[in-house]
């Protein structure tokens, strides 16, 4: 009988024991999983891409600009009257006040302060000053947030330190959720017992008895089931964590966790992203009103949002601020007033990323230096090139041109594959990009038409062969001139895959035309004989030093662009031309700074000089000619009155539509077609001219801006008919632009009056 006691109370003992060290055991994983956790990186943040500053300065135009737009945009508070805060602006009789904010831009920290923008009467900046009416130069506005770099986790957060928190929210935080906090050890027994008596009595869950360290824990170890093993796991970690670390740190930790609503596809954590969203502030500006709402919210940030439920959110914001009063946190006075303030939020936020072509390249870019975990973890801010306004402007003109050639030509109009466009603007001289658009609609399709559609460009190539034409070669002379004669005639050229004869656009044959009037009507046939002069390898040679990485074949229809490249490169390319021979690196971003704001990289402007600027400048001449009086002179029939230069582009079977146009400072390539290549049946002076002339208008204006100016190194005469040369060499009198020395032996000189009866004929 004994025997049975005995190993009863030893198999009693064996099981204590075990379940002692297991316990130990357990413990021991549990600490150092909360420890690994807290000590560690405690949050992932997404890089921040904040797009190019809005810089001010006398002259500019502030309704072009988008200057009110853009306050708007980055939530600054209309008011009225002169007394004007940071995050707010008034609009004034003959001037803009603005409280600008702080911000960290990419190359200096500005402390913010209101700016006085002086306007005349055509709405121009005349000058600008500061609070001390001291006049500055110039001045920035900060920067719009174009998005965010996610990764799986769609969390937006804006850490902020516990010091920087308004008192006023610590306190209703405190008042609400957990008004024991620097009093328990992790679990508020006293708070567990009444939560337990409470539901007991109602027969359901109606209290609950987390703190704020529980909650914390939950979010960041355990999952939202509601079990008993993972609530004594909750309170055990807990009680881990304070032991290991201050009130002070689990409190900051818990104020940039909390969950407080949504923002489109993006959940909205921490108290300072929540600041900014309901109510366009910095943390520490809260009121006591605002405060206690967002307290409020933790209990249920759908449930009480003052977006969607109003009343919800307002007798939720009283309770919190009853609590205060209660409490003696608050006075009855400040307690009576708080209670008297409407809700508040600021008009709820658009989650518009109006750059997704943009970003999702930029972050390709990124990709290939950083990596994808660090871009969607560690809370980076990467300062680009890129100009909202021109961006939106961009989208507008290509969703309206596509849309008008819809109109105009039904049997474009498809669902299956629905026609498509793509616009590049960049400076010419920097190679930043300004502007992207990728397509009709990012939402129903992320191919990027722009960086990743390799297209025939047709006759956008010609100007390549011009410059290898007119540029001095290898023997440091130019084969041709503007001027040279080109016999435009049938042809048929014999080669591997058969005998290649090219036909003009019209089908006609003009006899002989010069280079210019090749380049202008953009004839195919006369092109290529110049291509077969010059020779398919200069061309190749011309085409690599403008940027075409593409494979480039020595075939005699290479003139004609028959071989495939990307909007992207052609905008490159054609950035020598505007920038008198210099081929800029293109950049997408300045600089990037860690979540220290650091400076991890900047990224410096470079560009070398691959041809003079006196030869790029004839072909720059050719291509005003084809606006003036080629197939680009519908940007004058659009009100392009500026001076501009541009050139059409329409692939055989008119299955790709281009235009390109440049200004000495920004250049614009778009492209128009479909996916699978279907004929559009239009070319690209109708489908995508329309588009750049939409752009020009809206970003400039008709004529604002400086024409292309003429550098050293060349001449512009006139041949003497009757020294007989002249035809031969195929120049027939009219003023034309040369290199100097390469000019008709016979010449006269164009006076000032020749050139302006010149201008006025062409003009007529």
């Amino acid at each position: 009988m004994r025997r049975p006691i005995l190993l009863a109370a030893f198999g009693g003992v064996l099981v204590l024991a075990v379940g002692l060290v297991s316990g130990v055991g357990l413990l021991r994983r549990l600490d150092t999983r909360v420890e690994a956790r807290f000590s560690g990186r405690l949050f992932s943040i997404p890089s921040t891409v904040y797009a190019a500053p809005l810089v001010l300065y006398p002259g500019l135009d502030v309704r072009r600009a988008g200057l009110l737009e853009r306050l708007e945009r980055l939530r600054y508070r209309p008011v009225s009257g002169t007394d004007v805060h940071l995050g707010e602006f008034a609009r004034l009789p003959s001037r803009i006040r603005f409280g600008r904010r702080a911000f960290r831009f990419a190359s200096r920290d500005d402390p913010g302060g209101v700016i006085d923008v002086l306007l005349d009467r055509s709405g121009r900046i005349e000058a600008l000053q500061d609070a001390a009416r001291r006049e500055l130069p110039l001045t920035e506005l900060e920067p719009e947030v174009l998005g965010e770099l996610h990764g799986a986790a769609r969390a937006d957060r804006r850490l902020v330190r516990l010091e920087d928190v308004s008192p006023v929210l610590v306190d209703a935080v405190l008042a609400i959720e957990d008004h024991r906090f620097f009093d328990h050890p992790g679990v508020d027994v006293r708070r567990v017992l009444g939560a337990m008596w409470a539901n007991l009595r109602a027969g359901r869950i109606v209290q609950g008895a987390s703190t704020l360290t529980q909650q914390l824990v939950k979010n960041f170890y355990l999952g939202p089931e509601r079990t008993v093993r993972r609530k004594l796991r909750e309170a055990v970690m807990a009680c881990l964590l304070e032991r290991r670390h201050t009130k002070e740190e689990i409190l900051e930790a818990y104020l940039n966790e909390v969950y407080l609503g949504q923002r489109g596809s993006v959940a909205i954590h921490g108290v300072g992203e929540a600041a900014f969203h309901y109510f366009a502030k910095r943390i520490g500006e809260l009121t006591l009103s605002e405060g206690a709402l967002l307290a409020g919210l933790i209990k249920g940030p759908n449930l009480y949002s003052p977006y969607t439920a109003p009343a919800a959110a307002r007798a939720r914001r009283d309770l919190v601020l009853g609590v205060l009063e209660e409490r003696g946190s608050i006075s009855e006075e400040e307690y009576q007033q708080a209670l008297a303030e409407p809700v508040g939020v600021e008009e709820r936020p658009q989650e518009e990323n109006p750059a997704p072509y943009f970003v999702e390249h930029l972050r390709q870019d990124l990709a290939r230096v950083y990596g994808d975990e660090i871009l969607e973890t560690e809370g980076l801010a990467i300062y680009t090139t890129f100009d909202p306004q021109l961006q939106r402007l961009a989208n507008r003109s290509v969703r309206a041109g596509l849309e008008r050639l819809e109109t105009r030509f039904p049997e474009l109009r498809s669902e299956e594959s629905p026609l498509q466009g793509a616009l590049v603007a960049l400076v010419p001289r920097t190679g930043e990009i300004l502007a992207l658009v990728g397509g009709r609609d990012y939402s129903t399709s992320q191919f990027n038409r722009a960086t990743q559609a390799h297209r025939q460009p047709g006759s956008v190539f010609k100007p390549v062969v011009a410059l290898a034409a007119v540029s001095r070669g290898p023997e440091g002379v130019p084969s041709h001139t503007l001027a040279s004669a080109l016999l435009d005639e049938p042809l048929t050229v014999e080669g591997p895959g058969g005998a290649w004869s090219p036909a003009n656009y019209d089908g006609e044959f003009r006899g002989s035309v010069t280079l210019r009037e090749a380049i202008e009507q953009s004839l195919n046939v006369p092109v290529a004989r110049l291509g077969l002069e010059v020779g398919p390898e200069r061309i190749i040679e011309t085409a690599r030093e403008m940027g075409f990485e593409g494979p480039l074949q020595p075939v005699p229809s290479l003139a004609l662009g028959v071989f495939e490249m990307t909007l992207l490169e052609v905008a490159r390319a054609y950035a020598v031309l505007a920038a008198d021979g210099v081929r800029p690196i293109l950049r997408t971003y300045r600089e990037v700074r860690d979540a220290q704001a650091q400076v991890l990289e900047r990224k410096p402007l470079r560009f070398e000089r691959v041809f003079q600027p006196e030869e790029t400048y004839l072909v720059t001449s050719l291509l005003e000619g084809v606006v003036e009086r080629g197939t680009g002179r519908g940007l004058r029939r659009l009100g392009i009155r500026g001076p501009v230069a541009g050139k059409t582009g329409t692939t055989s079977g008119f299955r790709d539509a281009w235009f390109v146009a440049y200004l000495p400072d920004l250049l614009v390539a778009t492209w128009v077609g479909f996916d699978d290549g279907r004929s559009l049946s239009v070319p690209g002076a109708v489908a995508a001219l329309p588009i750049v002339a939409d752009f020009l208008l809206a970003a400039r204006g008709p004529e604002g801006w400086s024409p292309f100016a003429p550098p050293p190194g060349v001449v512009r005469v006139a041949a003497d008919p009757a020294a007989g040369r002249a035809e031969e060499s195929g120049f027939a009198g009219e003023p034309e632009i040369f290199l100097a020395g390469t000019e008709p032996e016979h010449r006269v000189v164009e006076t000032p009056v020749k050139r302006a009866l010149s201008w006025l004929r062409n003009r007529l």
